[in-house]
């Protein structure tokens, strides 16, 4: 009896003991970590933060259901938070057009390029060059492309390069497959088998193909 007294007693103290050493332990891991805590605030700036960001980019983009355009850049950033929201492709774009049988139509491409989804209007920088159906290469520094009005404009030296001319201008409008478009203050080489006088401010010209026709 006095053995077994004995054990009984020297068992509930090691668990006392145990038992007490455990929550000594855990108060000062918690005061430890309490001392250690570090809040961080990151100021978050939608307008210069994106949300999204992909390297290597190769897509195709449908439009009302159907494929209509691939996209190829090295870096193309989202910035959905944004007022406006955008993409961003620091690194240069290019986007090739097909028909509804996947047939390609023309295409586009650029040093710089921004997106604002809302607006689908796209606006392409340094180096645009566009090649479109009839076989005609436009170039200049900077390019809007209004999906939603479907016309392509810009207020810069225009350079477009035909079969048989080149026709430059400063200014330029035209509807999106490029295949009708106006150049503001026109210069450079027409047919020599047009003799009606072009205005200097303006010339528009019908790209219909085997015919190219000048209206003042």
């Amino acid at each position: 009896m006095v053995l077994h007294r004995f054990l009984c007693k020297t068992n509930i103290k090691s668990i006392t003991t145990t038992f007490g050493v455990v929550v000594m332990l855990l108060f000062f891991m918690i005061s430890c970590g309490g001392n250690n805590k570090e809040v961080v605030e990151v100021e978050f700036d939608p307008e210069a933060t994106y949300t999204m960001k992909t390297t290597d980019v190769a897509t195709l983009i449908s439009d009302s259901g159907i494929t209509r355009y691939r996209l190829i850049a090295d870096e193309w950033l989202i910035f959905g938070k944004a007022t406006e929201p955008y993409w961003y492709f620091p690194e240069g774009i290019y986007v090739e057009k097909f028909d509804t049988l996947f047939v390609a139509e023309g295409s586009i491409k650029a040093d710089t390029a921004y997106y604002f989804t809302r607006k689908e209007l796209w606006e392409l920088i340094g180096n645009v060059e566009i090649k479109s159906l009839q076989g005609e290469n436009f170039q200049t520094s900077h390019l809007f492309w209004d999906q939603k009005e479907e016309k392509m404009y810009s207020d810069k030296f225009i350079r477009i390069e035909q079969e048989d001319k080149i026709i430059t201008g400063i200014g330029f409008e035209s509807n999106q497959d490029m295949s009708r478009y106006k150049i503001f203050r026109s210069q450079g080489t027409f047919p020599v088998t047009d003799t009606a006088p072009v205005r200097a401010d303006s010339a528009e010209i019908n790209t219909t193909p085997g015919d190219t026709t000048i209206i003042q």
